[in-house]
């Protein structure tokens, strides 16, 4: 598996944020970590990047604990966080380009439109400047990048916020062809929809603590009214 947690307990500011919990993530799956505001979704992925350290419990990337070998899951880990910090006044290819030499990474145009039609970034827009990006197309950047950097594992933060149904859809669509080209895919999300979506599994969080699982049989996707009647039942307990 590429990604195991056993047993987490994280505490923050003395209150016990991650109770007990535990999931593992196998080489090209995509798996949705579902749950509220206050769930512990992020806690995990910070944990997961060893940003913080548990209190109990075990978690490893591609056999690498990130407690104590934070820089070597680092190293073949890409985080899209909530909202991508790319540089406003610089071009697609010009913002690639800064953060793949910062990482030690050079590459040559041909690899950087490569990356980009991997995402479907259309052409004309790569050579606008940030500023004019829509959320979508900042994300689709961001992606272009941990391709670029041949990362095998990817963390999404709430990926789908702030996205229109059609952008919802296309990021969808992108993350499962990652998927099929055998990344692993771990995303947080509180959009039942979307995990239902894309998801070859889900795990539901709620304050804390595991509540339930839900599986895609093979060739279909998880149904998204089962999902959602659980994730509304735990909400409201």
């Amino acid at each position: 598996m590429t990604i195991s947690v056993s047993n987490l307990f994280v505490e923050r500011s003395g209150k016990t944020v991650l109770r007990d919990v535990s999931f593992h993530i196998d080489k090209g799956e995509v798996y949705a970590l579902l749950g509220g505001n206050g769930a512990g979704k992020s806690t995990t992925l910070l944990s997961l990047l060893g940003f913080i350290k548990p209190g109990k419990g075990q978690m490893h990337v591609l056999g690498e604990n990130p407690e104590t070998h934070p820089a070597k899951v680092r190293a073949s880990v890409a985080y899209l966080p909530e909202a991508a910090t790319l540089y406003p006044h610089l071009d697609a290819y010009e913002n690639l380009e800064y953060f793949l030499g910062l990482a030690g990474f050079k590459v040559g145009q041909a690899r950087l439109d490569e990356a980009l039609d991997t995402v479907d970034l259309q052409q004309p827009a790569r050579a606008d400047r940030m500023e004019s990006y829509s959320k979508g197309m900042r994300q689709k950047v961001a992606i272009a990048l941990a391709v670029l950097r041949d990362a095998p594992v990817l963390l999404l933060d709430e990926p789908t916020s702030g996205l229109d149904p059609v952008a919802i859809d296309d990021f969808n669509r992108l993350v499962r062809s990652l998927a099929g080209d055998g990344r692993t895919i771990l995303m947080v999300t509180h959009d039942v929809y979307g995990a239902c979506q894309v998801a070859n599994r889900i795990g539901l969080l709620r304050r804390g603590d595991m509540v339930g699982f839900f599986e895609a049989k093979a060739g279909q996707r998880i149904h998204t009214e089962h999902v959602h009647r659980a994730f509304a039942e735990r909400a409201a307990v």
